[in-house]
């Protein structure tokens, strides 16, 4: 037996405008109705093969670090390039982990603080590729 992931649910105090930015990341579109839930997702109606992001007003605004974030991967640019995208939408960069060599990641906070990363695309790592062991262990 197995669960499927439907929502990356995120506590906020501007859900709408939080949706809005998350819709302008991932080129997703947002939807609500009476409700004061907000939906980000794909396309409309939205799908459910894949995750969206819900997002619910809260009175209280973040306090404590988040312990699960996202990570995103640019698909049509560099990941220099989509950090520069990110932070002119609204985005704030917390710690730069990007080395001469052209590895690492930046993690970056969303307009309510919300962490998330943003790492190397897929182009970006077949230029930098490195040969790997891994040693699986038996339970």
């Amino acid at each position: 037996m197995a669960s499927s992931l439907r929502n990356i649910t995120v506590d906020c105090t501007d859900a709408l405008r939080l949706a809005r930015f998350w819709a302008a990341v991932l080129g997703w579109n947002v939807y609500h109705d009476d409700d004061p839930e907000i939906l980000v997702a794909p396309e409309f109606p939205p799908r459910r093969e894949g995750p969206t992001m819900l997002f619910i007003p809260v009175p209280e605004p973040r306090t404590v670090k988040n312990r699960v974030h996202v990570d995103l991967q640019p698909s049509d640019c560099t990941r220099d390039e989509e950090v520069q995208r990110l932070v002119a939408l609204g985005a704030a960069v917390v710690e730069d982990h990007r080395s001469d060599d052209g590895t690492g990641w930046v993690w970056l906070a969303d307009p309510e603080g919300n962490d998330f990363c943003v790492e190397r695309g897929a182009a970006e790592r077949a230029a930098t590729a490195r040969p790997r062991s891994f040693h699986l262990t038996e339970e």
